[in-house]
């Protein structure tokens, strides 16, 4: 009688046998598939099928398939969290239309072909407009709550580094020593307008000024130089010749707003700023995570201007819907400048000119203001341009090379404040006498603008001097008739008046008599808090 197997040596050999199985019965459905290639295969097994595939496989074929599939699942990841990580405040969209340069030395000519007013965008708004009392004498006023270069690699970040705190920038306070936005808070605003220079009656010309602005709003949100159309219908004089140059037209028309402590979460026209605000975080190109406004016309003078509108809407109502556009619009500036020169102009990484580097720093510094990030190389770039356009220490300053124009060294001048030069610096007192020698032009509305800040900074008996000449001047200037332009003031035919018409002349001219409180002063005790991050 024969001993019994082994079970373990049994099961050995029906796997072996099983095995040998397989091989010939593949190797028989080889032939036959070479023989009939349309013939169909008996069924494997599918335990054996991938006992043989493995064994098949090299290690490295099997550690290349993971890592691929590993691959594909964060490639996933990272696109879905892209496509959730674009901007919007209360929507967003892209046009590109606008400005001439209504800002440059010498004004070109108006685009000629037609583009038709964006549809509408949002729902209609009631306005909300408190009236002003009538104003008979000059005494201080309690404010109601109303070359190419050649690339190089710039560092963008899609976020700030940090958020703004979560704090409106223009809370009250009991005093006139914050910094930045501060002074645009209703309880501030009174007590610096009878501080610094402003009367009754300049306060009353900013508020006939924001009216004239809402009834010319256009039913998308938008503004349009070319003030006469909309609700105009041609009622008032001096229309801009840039009828589509909608980006710079609502920059320009929301600043004033701002400037006045209205927002479009607080004030007496929260209406007109939110369908201005939406119209124009609806106008951009997204490039990545930079955003242009540029147009085809205004290119990057639109483009600053719409940084600073909205930043400090970002910065003085801390609305984060407000947050990707605003640094958005950073990051294009900081990839436009001139990677040689450190200045801006027309096209990105072109060689600068003074005018354009203007709007560019006074939107970084909106930025910085409003906790964005702007990086410390692009500010310091931004300082050696300024070096390679001044004259007698930075007294004056040119357009693309030295020189001593008025215009051009207010622009200088102000940038100087911002960056950190002190008030005793040889070149700004040079600088600042030549400024309030040449006094108040009643043709240049952008060289008053820009002196006007300068000598409100530098203060002292220049500025009450200059202060009282603006001022009234102005405020005798506005058209007060009772009629569709009473608020406003004319184009005129000083520097960029006549692209940007009534609406580019009356912007500027707010802002003018908004310099009490519009910006803090630099030279105050707190004033380094807020400087540039050098």
């Amino acid at each position: 009688m024969s001993q019994p197997q082994d079970p373990n040596q049994l099961q050995d050999d029906q796997q072996a046998y099983q095995q040998a199985e397989y091989q010939a019965q593949y190797a028989q459905q080889q032939v036959a598939q070479e023989q009939a290639p349309e013939e169909e295969l008996p069924p494997e097994s599918p335990s054996n099928s991938n006992f043989l595939l493995f064994r098949a496989i090299p290690s490295w074929g099997v550690s290349l398939v993971l890592h691929t599939a590993i691959l594909v699942i964060l490639g996933l990841v990272i696109l879905n969290q892209q496509a959730n990580s674009q901007p919007s405040m209360v929507s967003s969209l892209s046009t590109d239309d606008l400005i001439d340069e209504i800002f440059e030395e010498e004004i070109l000519e108006p685009i000629d072909t037609p583009v038709e007013v964006a549809q509408e965008v949002t729902p209609d708004l009631q306005m909300s407009l408190d009236p002003v009392e009538e104003v008979t004498d000059s005494e201080p006023v309690e404010v109601a709550d109303d070359v190419e270069a050649a690339i190089a690699d710039v560092e963008l970040v899609e976020f700030g580094d940090k958020s703004i705190p979560d704090v409106n920038l223009t809370d009250s306070v009991s005093t006139v020593t914050g910094t930045g936005l501060a002074g645009r808070g209703s309880q501030s605003r009174a007590q610096m307008v009878k501080q610094y220079g402003g009367t009754k009656e300049s306060e009353a010309a900013v508020a006939e000024a924001l009216k004239w602005f809402a009834r010319h709003q256009l039913p998308n949100g938008a503004w349009s130089f070319d003030h006469q159309k909309g609700q105009c219908q041609g009622r008032c004089g001096n229309p801009g010749r840039l009828g589509t140059s909608f980006n710079g037209a609502t920059a320009l028309a929301i600043l004033p707003y701002l400037g006045a402590g209205q927002t479009h979460t607080e004030g007496n026209y929260k209406e007109i700023v939110e369908r201005g605000l939406y119209f124009l975080t609806n106008s951009y190109k997204a490039e990545g995570i930079r955003g242009n406004w540029a147009d085809p016309g205004g290119r990057l003078y639109t483009h600053g201007l719409c940084g600073i509108v909205l930043c400090e809407a970002y910065a003085m109502t801390n609305d984060k819907r407000l947050l990707n556009a605003a640094q958005m619009a950073i990051n294009h500036i900081v990839y436009a400048q001139d990677p040689v020169g450190g200045g801006w102009r027309y096209q990105p990484r072109q060689a600068g000119d003074t005018s354009v580097v203007g709007w560019q720093l006074m939107a970084l510094k909106s930025g910085h203001m409003a906790y964005l990030q702007v990086p410390k190389l692009t500010v310091a770039k931004a300082s050696l341009f300024l070096d390679s356009v001044s004259l007698e220490q930075g007294a004056y300053y040119g357009y693309t090379t030295p020189g001593k124009r008025p215009a051009t060294t207010a622009v200088g001048l102000l940038c100087r404040m911002y960056l950190g030069w002190k008030k005793n610096e040889p070149g700004l007192e040079k600088g600042v006498e030549y400024l309030s020698n040449h006094g108040p032009s009643k043709t240049d509305m952008y060289f008053n603008y820009y002196a006007t800040q300068v000598l409100r900074h530098y203060g002292a008996d220049k500025w009450t001097k200059w202060n009282t000449e603006m001022r009234d001047w102005l405020v005798k200037e506005q058209s007060m008739a009772d009629n569709h332009m009473k608020g406003s003031w004319m184009g005129g035919n000083g520097h960029g008046a006549g692209a940007g018409g009534r609406l580019y002349t009356t912007s500027m001219a707010t802002m003018i008599l908004e310099v009490y409180y519009r910006h803090m002063p630099i030279y105050n005790t707190q004033a380094e808090e807020d400087d540039f991050p050098l």
